[in-house]
């Protein structure tokens, strides 16, 4: 019987037959998959006609074709929807896939070939797509260890590997804590507490097997008790759970892992000749330098502490009035930030969650891109991973544009977090082919019968990954490797970010905030009160992601630290943390740093891009019009369908006619006059 994953795909769309694609299916369709490109590699290399850009670097491009689309399927459903199976294969293919990296980056025939038509480029007659390509290429060999020879490369290959495999067992023990630990609540605990937290938990409890309500570490049950529980017991034991994950000693626990990937990544870092990983990672960055980030991160963090330790005195005045004495705890944070949301903007969670509802949520998202892009959204019947993925037609009068798949719900399976990714993605160069977009979120499931509904954050989350999905589903290049979301990582969050800002268009939330009950509009003074309490604690949130930023930039920029754990305290000590707010994610649990090299040494690229799409919204609103037509047409062609076809500092500046500020930045996140 033919392997499913390497079968033609006589599906809608083409789509993965999910239906029909097993576990044991995965390894021996990926081994395939490595035979297939190693033969493509091969043909380029033994091809005894000089080189070209076709027989080369087009040929390189298409090599992989059978592997990705293996990779796509497989890394998909294995963060999404993990089993012990899938996990076994990820810890046996990551190291084959860096060594077979280090195999194709390292073949001097093929680098050869390469370099030929780099010392040729003015001669070739290249478009200035193809001229990027050319470039991109031959710095990923160069970066990859091209130049290395004897004992340095063979060195490189092995540390290569190694960082791959501690990259999987961090997200692997990571994702054991969180679907290991949960707490069961009595109905004594739950009484009380809004409607919304109290389905949440009762969810929670029927997944893990309880009889009653329960509090696991998905964000999305937990961040509800901390905000509503007067039970400082409560709070505090869920809270020390969750910022535990990754430091719980035994075969989980990820600090000593940590400590290793730092000492390696300098390692390599050293091997290709550069004295520390910062300087390595951020040659090909906006940024540039790890100078130019903490010029940005100090910036923004003087004014954000200055709230920050504004709004703690406030707190602690509200903790000592309820009987406690001594200091505000971090497990304290969220509950009077709650309390003071209530009384200083006359909000409760309780009162707009009915109006957040989940689906309606996606359909605001759906209609800000047909107001700004002329898109069209159909659902479609089709086979899935999961019974909770679905997935949408995205078509342009009338021409197929993209498959979008929503992934929503947190459940012990699934890694924490929110992404986008993609199973195929847009490229002209094997044909018109569109890519399958892919939205995983962690939400709340309700009970059966319920509405989900959603925080304020989590909506802002599903805009933000659509934002993402936007950048894939509107490429238009031709070569697959600089497609859509293929691009400067400080410049990856702009598209994300910046669509962000349509959730509080007043005209999208006055038609889509509707009442999960009674199907009414939010009323205008309940959405006035919540749009201008928009900047709501935002110190805190600020503090708490320059801290991991900071911490990040100050791993990777000098000799890597023995004891990161260490190295985390002092950082924080240098730049003042108040000890009542934690890292948004620490050391042991930082998997955007730690899960793999994507944003290693550079956390910082959130708020990177967030300088920019401040200014890109403002772009939006002088002209008066949220959905100006100029403007959304300005915004597709020069940034959302360019991927990385042109450097990202010059799709900025074609886009806006210059760089921004940090000035929007702060005003943004109400931190101007701090």
């Amino acid at each position: 019987m033919t392997n499913p994953l390497l079968a033609q795909w006589d599906t809608p769309f083409k789509l993965p037959p999910f239906d029909d694609i097993k576990d044991e299916d995965f390894e021996p369709a990926f081994d395939a998959a490595l035979d297939q490109t190693r033969a493509a590699i091969r043909k380029i290399t033994k091809n005894t006609d000089a080189p070209s850009f076709a027989n080369t670097i087009e040929a390189l491009e298409l090599s992989d074709a059978t592997l990705d689309r293996v990779l796509g399927v497989f890394y998909n459903v294995a963060g999404a929807d993990s089993t012990p199976a899938r996990e076994e294969l990820q810890r046996k293919i990551s190291p084959r896939l860096a060594a077979f990296s280090s195999e194709v980056m390292m073949n001097e025939a093929l680098f050869a070939r390469v370099e030929a038509l780099w010392q040729a480029r003015d001669t070739l007659d290249l478009t200035d797509e193809q001229q990027r390509v050319l470039m991109l290429t031959r710095r990923r060999f160069v970066r990859s260890g091209a130049l290395l020879t004897g004992a340095d490369r063979d060195r490189l290959k092995d540390v290569q590997q190694t960082l791959a495999t501690l990259g999987t067992q961090f997200t692997q023990n990571l994702l054991a804590d969180e679907r290991s630990w949960f707490m069961p609540l009595t109905e004594d605990d739950i009484d009380g507490l809004p409607d919304f937290v109290v389905n949440a938990a009762r969810a929670a409890g029927q997944e893990k097997g309880c009889d009653g309500p329960a509090v696991t570490l998905s964000r999305s049950v937990i961040t509800p008790l901390l905000q509503h529980s007067p039970r400082r017991d409560l709070r505090k034991t869920a809270y020390l759970a969750y910022t535990a994950r990754g430091a719980n000693g035994g075969e989980t626990d990820n600090r000593a892992i940590a400590a290793e990937t730092l000492a390696l990544r300098e390692e390599r870092a050293r091997l290709l000749g550069y004295d520390n990983f910062a300087q390595f990672k951020l040659e090909t960055e906006m940024a540039g330098n790890p100078e130019r980030v903490r010029e940005l991160l100090m910036e923004v963090w003087e004014p954000a502490l200055k709230s920050t330790l504004a709004d703690a005195a406030k707190m602690t005045e509200m903790l000592h009035a309820d009987g406690y004495n001594g200091d505000l705890e971090p497990w304290d944070w969220h509950y009077y930030a709650e309390r003071r949301r209530e009384v200083e903007h006359d909000l409760d969670e309780a009162e707009i969650k009915p109006y957040l509802q989940l689906d309606r949520m996606i359909e605001a998202a759906f209609d800000t891109a047909h107001k700004l892009f002329g898109l069209e959204f159909s659902p479609l019947d089709v086979a899935l991973y999961h019974p909770d993925a679905r997935a949408w037609e995205v078509t342009r009068d009338g021409k197929h544009l993209a498959v979008f798949i929503g992934d929503y719900f947190a459940r012990g399976s699934k890694r924490s977090g929110a992404w986008c990714s993609t199973i195929r993605d847009q490229q002209k160069l094997a044909g018109d082919i569109r890519p399958i977009v892919v939205n995983v979120c962690n939400f709340a499931k309700p009970e059966t019968g319920q509405a989900a509904l959603l925080s304020w954050d989590d909506a802002r989350t599903l805009f933000h990954e659509f934002g993402h999905a936007l950048h894939q589903m509107l490429s238009d290049v031709t070569y697959p490797s600089i497609s859509g979301t293929s691009v400067a990582r400080d410049f990856v969050e702009l598209p994300s970010q910046l669509y962000e800002h349509w959730l509080e268009v007043p005209e999208v939330l006055g038609k889509f905030a509707t009442h999960a009950k009674t199907g009414d509009p939010m009323p205008k003074a309940l959405l006035k009160r919540l749009l201008a309490a928009s900047t709501h604690d935002m110190g805190f949130q600020t503090v708490e992601f320059l801290s991991s930023a900071l911490v990040d930039l100050d791993f990777h920029d000098g000799p890597a630290p023995k004891d990161a754990m260490v190295a985390q305290e002092a950082t924080l000590k240098r730049i003042g943390m108040p000890a009542a707010i934690k890292m948004r994610h620490a050391t042991p649990h930082f998997a955007h740093v730690f899960a793999g090299d994507g944003y290693s040494s550079g956390y910082y690229s959130y708020m990177w891009s967030e300088v920019m799409d401040a200014d890109a919204f403002d772009a939006f609103t002088e002209t008066g019009d949220a959905f100006d037509p100029d403007i959304a047409q300005k915004l597709e062609d020069h940034i959302l369908s360019k991927g990385g076809s042109v450097d990202a500092e010059d799709l900025y500046t074609a886009f806006r006619g210059r760089l921004p500020g940090v000035e929007a930045l702060l005003k943004g996140r109400g931190l101007a006059d701090a």
